[in-house]
């Protein structure tokens, strides 16, 4: 059956979705609304990883031809803060210019047989009553997806810290992350090269440092297009060194919160979101161009299929993909809640244990050292200088009592009390108070100790807020921190340790006794 889709929104999600859908089936109408002009691009670069491309240049070849010819590509990431430079090699990316990208994409939708309508934009879902089925792709500000809120079902987490984005004459090596401190607060940019001419730079703050820089001075309701130019020539100034005195560029530059949206439903009737209208994910660990054009590859399938059922291919299409989104937004939690906190850990750890807190803030140790073993071995041999000993096996003292093994037990809970690895149960001379950590991560931002006990065991909440807890009562309080959680292996383990996360770590007794 010839059915007739329309597609809102022109980005590479849209694009690419209707291009596979005509390639597939050329008897079926497909036509792209796009409300912007086909030159107009806000933003910079697109980044992907080599693990991740896989599955769309097995789709079509447009992606791996855009970076191939125009786009650039490293092997490394790193971390520079107070005069050092810290890098992990083994996480191949590449990147090239949102411009670029979409310029590749409209030549190929157009090739296609795609109906592009640009400068056209779609207010009604009434205006596309004719068409059999609507996908929308009209971003994270859905005008589609807010027509159907009350079907869909969305939800959204607004992050504290703030980020804005810029371009740089400055060509970055690759992915590299900068830290500034300055009498306002804490500055980090992410910035990486997207062509021979340009990089992406983003740069986040906290509110407070936000506010005392003066930055927040812009008007928001400006229309799209003008950029900050106060935050521009500050930024500029501050990283002035990183960038070697080369500009900023701006592109619609302006703060923002990310948000996380999530969506109960994908679909209602005959429309469906796709990308960041259904979806959104932390940029430090995900792009969301890569999560849009993953949804497209399996929407244009479902919806090419013969004989089809439209209200069932909508159906398979989320059963799908909602999975895999789900993991990247749960792999991206613990990664925002670091960006929300790296002033703290600029302020409390060395330029090495901090880039190995910020690179092992989803991973663990091992996993590190398989991508890259000089990495994990200079953090193992700076860990064994100070403690003569491995992680684990390190002597620790608990008050006035010292263990020489990180691994603990849980004996009772009420009132909390450890044994070593020897079974000896620590009472005397350990003065221990118990934390419970919450389970929503603003909560957790407000623990803190309160008691004058050297000891703090975290207990509760989840992996992300248990760290968070642990985290405040041993970098700012100075307390010995032990974090409960009978999951933890062994390299777990070590990985909070080595990254000053955590002093020790412990399990229930049943826990050991089912390992």
């Amino acid at each position: 059956m010839a059915i007739r889709v329309a597609c809102v929104g022109g980005g590479p999600g849209g694009l690419f979705f209707t291009t596979l859908l005509k390639r597939a089936r050329p008897d079926i109408e497909v036509a792209l609304f796009e409300r912007n002009r086909p030159t107009d691009a806000f933003g910079f670069g697109v980044v992907f990883s080599d693990r991740t491309l896989q599955r769309i240049d097995d789709a079509d070849p447009v992606l791996h031809d855009a970076l191939a010819r125009y786009g650039v590509h490293w092997d490394a990431i790193a971390v520079a803060l107070k005069g050092e430079t810290h890098a992990f090699a083994g996480n191949g990316m590449a990147a090239v210019h949102r411009r670029v990208l979409l310029r590749e994409l409209q030549g190929a939708a157009d090739d296609a047989g795609v109906d592009l309508r640009f400068g056209t934009e779609v207010r009604s879902l009434g205006e596309l009553s004719d068409f059999d089925v609507v996908v929308a792709a009209d971003g994270a500000n859905s005008r589609i997806r807010d027509m159907l809120e009350p079907e869909l079902g969305s939800t959204v987490e607004t992050a504290v810290a703030r980020f804005i984005w810029f371009g740089t004459t400055h060509l970055f090596d690759g992915l590299t992350f900068l830290h500034r401190k300055n009498e306002h607060g804490n500055f980090a940019a992410h910035a990486y090269p997207i062509s021979d001419e340009l990089s992406t730079f983003i740069v986040e703050t906290d509110e407070t440092t936000w506010r005392a820089a003066g930055l927040d001075a812009f008007d928001m309701s400006t229309p799209p297009g003008a950029s900050d130019e106060v935050t521009r020539r500050y930024l500029e100034q501050l990283f002035a060194d990183d960038l070697d005195g080369a500009e900023l560029v701006g592109n619609n530059s302006r703060w923002g919160n990310f948000r996380t949206r999530r969506t109960e439903k994908w679909h209602s009737g005959n429309v469906v979101l796709l990308g960041d209208a259904v979806h959104t994910a932390h940029f430090s660990v995900g792009s969301g161009t890569k999560m849009a054009m993953e949804d497209a590859i399996v929407l244009a399938r479902e919806l090419a299929a013969p004989d089809l059922d439209v209200r069932a291919a909508l159906g398979r299409f989320e059963e799908e993909r909602r999975p895999e989104v789900e993991r990247i937004q749960n792999a991206a939690g613990p990664s925002l809640s670091w960006w929300e906190n790296f002033g703290r850990y600029y302020d409390a750890l060395d330029p090495l244990k901090f880039a190995f807190h910020f690179f092992s803030r989803s991973i663990d140790i091992e996993r590190v050292r398989r991508r890259d073993p000089h990495l994990a071995e200079a953090v193992d041999d700076a860990w064994r200088r100070e403690h003569g000993a491995p992680p684990l096996e390190s002597p620790l003292d608990l008050g006035a009592v010292r263990v020489t093994d990180r691994r603990l037990r849980l004996v009772d809970d009420a009132p909390a009390r450890l044994s070593d690895a020897a079974d000896t149960t620590l009472e005397e001379g350990v003065q221990l108070e118990a934390l419970e950590a919450p389970v929503d991560e603003r909560a957790a931002a407000e623990v803190s100790p309160s008691t004058a006990a050297p000891v703090v065991l975290v207990h509760g909440g989840t992996a992300t807020t248990r760290t968070l807890v642990a985290e405040r009562a041993r970098l700012e309080a100075g307390r010995v921190v032990v974090i409960l959680d009978d999951e933890l292996d062994d390299a777990a383990a070590a990985t909070l340790i080595l990254s000053g996360r955590a002093d020790a770590v412990a399990k229930r007794e049943h826990a050991h006794a089912s390992a």
